[in-house]
């Protein structure tokens, strides 16, 4: 890190927020002088959802003193701006995203949502705190204390780890939730709590240590996040109600949404099923989306350049239907209010950080510039605000920790002597069925083999946490590659990010974990033998600190790279599992609720990896 001296207000402490209200004070009373008057055309107060006409915005520091009509400040103003043409909206908040998923370190993942109106974002945190849970408030909070104008509120993750059959870089617990509460008020409260069988079931192992985090987080005064993937049946719902669970972006349908909202649970709704949820909600006169909020989750620096930030959000859920400005709530007001930070963001008012997009058009939220912490940070898409440069320390580079060789005998399953051929368990991307998948598989050389021609590969994960690369393995289906000496490894494996790695040879898959050891995480692709591409992910094996382009461009080389491959595919229950390059592999190692038979790194309770997370049953991958 350097130690250049940073301004003290960047992040909020109580004792500095009073003194900075009391200036503002004198300065909404026109006492004191105010460094900006922002003059807009319109401005939308989102609290009453109504435009008001030719309006300033007066700025002191990084927040607003005072709003009302032109002119009728009564107190000396430094600088003047007038943007006559363009509507001022505040600005957009992510309500649950993991930045993690942009592939960028928090200070080059402001650079790029910024421009696009994304000025505050509550960190869904589990993912780097699988890696390193000892450092996750000093990760995401040093890009706002070098001077990034992007405000992050950490979510200390539930699923840390995502259940108790995994193990690695980080354990939160009462304790551990306590002190991230009581360190900083930007600590918004308990990031998505997704191992639903541990909240209902006092005999699960993790039970206690769940309920320890909602009782440090209901002790502090924090929102406590749900993740209610796959609970639609009606006393499922009000049990995640009673649990205290407030929010949940796992809703897919319609009528979920809405059993969801009746139950008093905050509903925020990802992109993907917006084309269903909001025609919906309009036809049954849905009148009140106070409780509703527009969540991107997970979406990478590729596809946030191509499609937008929260902006692209609120714009799908215009296109089917919903008036701009409420959209334009869903990701103001709304989360704020939700999450409890409304004195800081969600709205154009005193009090509030000086964030404001400029719109050029409404129905199209086009966005002409932004400003965040009282300063232009944003022009079109280019971004025009401060840059710290971070040099990320050893303990969030250093982060796979394997230290030998891997070989192919990692990947080998043994026979039993004398056998033609075994059964074997497999499983298949989003298998979400009760019971695994069997078929009688050939062995050769003591060891039993896939079978491409039945879509068989074989899928391991390889654990980067202890040092020995403890390896487990098994066979899927219609998954990977079916080109020979050919193999796909990845540390980005949700939510516990040990290496998975696909292949049709286990020396392909040695060489390519091998790959991921020499450049601190990432994704390796071998093809025939040879390392033809690879991409960087140095800090937490998760994220790169640089620039999206140079991210883009190392993404784009694997990509033509795996178009060469001859990639296994079939259907499943998932409905964003497409043929091609399997990049949604990334998703299918999650082991928390609707998962019921799971691959993890060897562990006590399952030597073997294979386990029913739901029941903790565990089985032999052949037999």
């Amino acid at each position: 890190m350097t130690n250049t001296e940073k301004p003290a207000d960047l992040l909020i402490d109580a004792a500095q927020e009073v003194a900075i209200r009391q200036d503002l004070t004198l300065v909404a009373l026109g006492k004191r002088p105010a460094d900006v008057a922002l003059r807009v055309g319109r401005l939308l107060d989102v609290h009453t959802r109504s435009w008001l006409h030719d309006q300033e915005i007066i700025i002191h520091g990084r927040r607003i003193a005072w709003v009302g009509p032109a002119g009728g400040y009564r107190g000396e103003v430094k600088r003047r701006v007038h943007e006559p043409d363009l509507a001022a909206v505040p600005g957009f908040g992510e309500v649950h995203k993991h930045i993690e998923s942009s592939h960028l370190t928090p200070e080059w993942e402001a650079a790029l949502v910024l421009p696009r109106g994304n000025t505050w974002t509550c960190e869904a945190s589990h993912e780097f705190s699988n890696v390193d849970g000892a450092h996750n408030l000093a990760f995401w909070l040093e890009a706002r204390r070098q001077g990034s104008p992007l405000k992050i509120f950490p979510l200390p993750g539930s699923a840390v780890p995502p259940t108790a059959y995994e193990w690695g870089g980080g354990w939160f617990g009462h304790d551990e939730q306590q002190a991230f509460m009581r360190e900083s008020l930007m600590v918004a409260g308990l990031d998505e709590v997704m191992d639903w069988p541990a909240v209902w079931n006092p005999e699960n192992p993790s039970y206690k240590r769940l309920w320890g985090m909602i009782q440090a987080t209901f002790a502090q005064r924090g929102v406590v996040e749900g993740h209610g993937a796959g609970l639609r049946e009606a006393h499922e719902i009000n049990a995640f109600a009673a649990a205290g669970l407030a929010s949940d972006h796992e809703a897919w349908t319609p009528e979920e949404v809405m059993e969801k909202l009746r139950r008093g649970i905050f509903t925020e709704i990802r992109p993907h099923s917006m084309d269903q949820v909001i025609p919906w909600l309009l036809e049954q006169g849905l009148a009140d989306w106070t409780q509703v909020a527009f969540t991107t989750d997970d979406r990478s620096a590729f596809d946030t350049i191509r499609l937008g930030a929260t902006d692209h959000n609120a714009r799908v859920a215009i296109k089917h239907g919903l008036a701009p400005e409420i959209a334009i709530q869903c990701i103001t007001i709304n989360p704020a209010r939700h999450m409890r930070l409304t004195p800081w963001v969600g709205s154009i008012a005193p009090g509030r950080f000086a964030d404001v997009v400029l719109l050029s058009d409404v129905p199209g939220l086009t966005i002409a510039k932004v400003w965040a912490d009282g300063m232009p940070v944003g022009e079109g898409t280019a971004y025009t605000g401060p840059m710290p440069r971070i040099a990320w320390p050893g303990w969030a580079t250093d982060t796979v920790k394997i230290d030998r060789e891997i070989t192919a005998e990692d990947f080998r399953i043994p026979a039993e002597a004398g056998r033609e051929t075994m059964n074997a368990a497999l499983l298949r991307p989003f298998h979400w069925n009760d019971e695994f998948i069997t078929m009688e598989l050939p062995v050769a050389d003591g060891a039993v083999q896939r079978d491409p021609a039945r879509n068989v590969t074989k899928f391991a994960i390889v654990d980067r946490f202890s040092g020995e690369g403890r390896t487990s393995k098994m066979f899927w289906l219609g998954c990977g590659p079916r080109t020979p000496g050919t193999a796909l490894a990845c540390s980005v494996a949700h939510d516990k990010h040990n290496i998975w790695a696909v292949g049709s040879c286990d020396a392909a898959m040695a060489k390519a974990v091998n790959a991921l050891r020499a450049i601190g995480g990432g994704w390796a692709l071998v093809r025939e033998g040879e390392l033809v591409a690879t991409v960087r992910y140095e800090v937490g094996g998760l994220m790169t600190c640089r620039p999206p382009e140079e991210l883009n461009a190392e993404m784009a080389a694997l990509y033509a790279e795996g178009e060469k491959v001859e990639w296994m595919y079939e259907p499943t229950f998932h409905p964003r599992w497409f043929p091609g390059f399997p990049e949604r592999l990334i998703f299918a190692t999650l082991t928390c609720a609707p998962w019921r038979w799971v691959l993890v790194a060897p562990c006590e309770q399952a030597p073997l990896g294979f386990v029913h997370v739901q029941t903790g049953q565990t089985h032999p991958v052949v037999w």
